[in-house]
Parts: structure tokens; sequence; C-alpha cells
């Protein structure tokens, strides 16, 4: 088992994050198996100047420390420029013309450049060509997920038109490289699993196993996030918001436990059959959340 939580650095380490964080590392560690650290950093222009040093910081003060070197997407984009250049080789991805404006109201793409850009227009982005082929998969949590990419996202981008790559494309890329066995991560990224099954098809790549948490929803009904400025981790005791994730994720610690007795706790009795079989849960963490 090799599991691994990967931030994105916009912002400071909160509740909704935590929880990914806490989930990944005890379903790696429980299972005997190590658990790494992967930052991001794809998305320059979001990115929070200190973020990832600071994410990184308030890992290790929540007693976390990852098994191996952190993995910096940052330094991965010629390993990236690699592999969509063996899908174009393949005919499975092409260039793209097409801007957001050129897109219908469902956001599905309508696989316009598909057989070639018209004339007069340039390349701006690289797709991949999905097929027909219906996506299955037994998600831990979600259960048995069904979904056709060609009907819900169609050819989808993996090298964005301002040069930087699809957080689709990377990810798989850097599962492989890194031996990922398991992801666990919030439910929110549900929806883009059936993209990466279809690249790592493509790619010949071996699909880890995916359990997808309970998105932190605030009262108001949106996510814990950096963007609606969540409550950062680092503004509470350690153990009091490791414990607050733990009951979150369905599990029953002693109360009042300091940090180290508690993660103690949490590796003789992580039981990821109580984590609630839901996409999201109602909390009152984010106290400052506008």
């Amino acid at each position: 088992m090799i599991g691994r939580f990967a931030p994105s650095p916009t912002g400071d380490l909160h509740f909704g994050s935590l929880i990914s964080a806490v989930g990944s590392y005890l379903e790696a560690k429980t299972a005997g198996g190590d658990w790494l650290l992967r930052i991001e950093d794809l998305d320059p222009p979001r990115e929070v100047a200190g973020s990832a040093s600071r994410i990184i910081s308030d890992l290790q003060n929540l007693g976390m420390q990852p098994d191996g070197d952190i993995l910096y997407q940052s330094s991965r984009f010629d390993a990236y420029q690699v592999h969509v250049n063996r899908l174009l080789e393949a005919g499975l991805a092409y260039p793209c013309a097409c801007t957001r404006k050129d897109l219908p109201p469902s956001g599905i793409y309508p696989g316009t450049c598909r057989d070639g850009i018209s004339g007069g227009k340039e390349p701006r982005a690289t797709r991949f060509r999905v097929t027909d082929k219906i996506c299955e998969f037994t998600d831990k949590v979600q259960g048995r997920i069904t979904e056709s990419p060609a009907r819900s996202i169609g050819d989808f981008i993996i090298h964005r038109a301002d040069g930087l790559y699809a957080y689709q494309l990377a990810v798989v890329v850097d599962d492989d490289f890194q031996g990922i066995t398991q992801v666990v991560r919030g439910a929110d990224l549900l929806d883009s699993t059936c993209r990466q099954l279809c690249l790592q098809e493509a790619l010949g790549l071996k699909p880890p196993g995916y359990m997808h948490l309970p998105l932190a929803l605030s009262a108001d009904g949106r996510k814990l996030s950096k963007r609606v400025q969540a409550d950062p981790v680092k503004h509470q005791d350690p153990a009091f918001a490791v414990a607050a994730a733990l009951v979150f994720l369905g599990q029953q610690p002693p109360a009042g436990l300091a940090l180290s007795p508690l993660w103690d706790w949490a590796l003789g009795h992580w039981n990821s059959a109580l984590v609630p079989r839901q996409k999201a849960i109602y909390t009152v963490a984010d106290s400052t959340d506008p």
C-alpha cells in the first residue's frame, strides 16, 4: 500500500484538507504501507506565496510525516510533455483551437477540432480523445460508480492554452511515478476519476484503488476550502483538530487525548467501514467563513 496526500498551495491547511490528510494517512499506515506528500503546484497564478511550506509545517505539527521526499509537480513538466507526446503520436489526443466561449452551455465539448482545426485558426490546447466506452469502478466509500465520459464531459484538455498542464494528466503521471496504489481524497474529485482512468488505460498505467471521503460543507452548503477563507488548522490545538477529523470520518476517539496517544489510538482503531457513505456533510468547523 502506498498512499498520498496532494494539496495545492493555494492557501493554508484547513479542516476540509485535514480530513483528506488524516484519511489518506491512516488508510496507508494501518495497512503497513507508506504515505507520501505531493505538492500540486501546477497553476502559478492561483498559488499563495509560502503556502506550500506552511502546509508541510502544519502536517508535521499535526503528527503526519511523509515516508520519502516531497514531490513538487512544478519539477515534473518534462515528464508531462513526454506523455502528451505519446498520446498525440498514438492519435489519442489532438490539438484544439477552441476557447471557452466556443463551448455549449452544457460545458460538454462537442468535438469541434476532433478531425482537424478549421482554416484560419491556431492550435491553443491539447485534448484527450474519449471513446463511447462506459467507465466503471468501485470506490471504497462511495460504492459502484458508472459514467460515460463522452456524455458527461467529452474530449477533455490535458495541456492548456496557457502552456500549463492539466490536473487530470499530471495526477495520473505522478501517481504512477510514485507507485501510488490507493488514492484517498475528497468527493469533489469523484467526477475526475473516470477521466483519470481513461488516461491510465490509454497510457498503459495500472490504476490505483480509489476512496473518496465526504466533503465538509459550511452551513450555507459551500465546501470548506481556502477560497472561502475556512479556518486554518494552525489556529487550533493539533490534538483537537485531528480528533475533529477522526470524528468527521466516523471514528470514535476517546475524549481528551494528547496528540501522540491520539495517533496511537487512531492507528490501532482505524476502520474505513465507519466512514459515512455520503458525498458531503455539513459542519460548523469553519467559524470564520463569511
